[in-house]
């Protein structure tokens, strides 16, 4: 594999940094999670956009949280039929295996996929739109949702209403999955739809009873 090259310098650099001191300070800590293998209680779904750090929102540890990330923190609807779904196999293997008891959908503002989701529907996104298109055949699980928001003319307010929209399609679609349904039903696991303003630090978690997110 010739293509494959050496780690940039300075994320050398930094890993010598972390062995020096967060893992010298907790060596015994990262040694327990070895030996005794994870036990997170909550599996996060959030987007791969790499200003929402999961971890840094809730203050967790390392081994708290199954964490999945994917363009635009959705779920695919339950598909079993034989394909790779990487989604879907997180999802599994968080709720029949962990056995974790909350299953938390993140959104977030400004985001990538989403707003090419708008584009595509509104027919601006050409290159979306090729079968090729990998973003753009997996945006194609929030298209049904675009009539929710289609008639708001302000494109910053429409795009934050369809980022909310994703975390109620992801909601929603992880109800089609037998073994999810099946945890909920029992009441062995809870779902949660979060959706957080990067730059104001803000997070809204969806309220079933209201049909709204509101300020946590």
């Amino acid at each position: 594999m010739d293509f494959a090259k050496p780690l940039p310098g300075y994320l050398v650099t930094r890993y010598h940094g972390w062995k020096a001191t967060s893992y010298a300070e907790n060596s015994a800590w990262y040694q327990r999670l070895a030996s005794e293998g994870q036990r997170p209680r909550a599996m996060v779904i959030s987007c791969c956009d790499s200003r929402v750090h999961v971890t840094s929102i809730f203050g967790a540890d390392q081994g708290e949280f199954f964490i999945h990330r994917n363009i635009a923190n959705l779920v695919p609807p339950y598909m079993p039929d034989g394909d790779h779904h990487g989604t879907s196999a997180a999802i599994e293997y968080a709720v029949t295996a962990l056995k974790v008891t909350h299953l938390i959908v993140l959104g977030h503002s400004q985001c990538g996929g989403v707003q090419g989701c708008i584009d595509m529907c509104k027919g601006n996104a050409p290159e979306l739109e090729k079968k090729e298109s990998f973003v753009g055949r997996w945006m194609e699980i929030l298209k049904p949702r675009y009539s929710e928001v289609e008639d708001i003319q302000d494109p910053e307010e429409q795009a934050r209403r369809f980022e909310r929209q994703a975390v109620l399609a992801s909601l929603e679609n992880l109800m089609t999955f037998p073994f999810v349904r099946s945890a909920v039903e029992s009441g062995t696991i809870s779902l949660h739809g979060l959706w957080t303003d990067i730059g104001a630090g803000g997070l809204e978690c969806y309220e079933p009873a209201k049909g709204e997110f509101v300020v946590v």
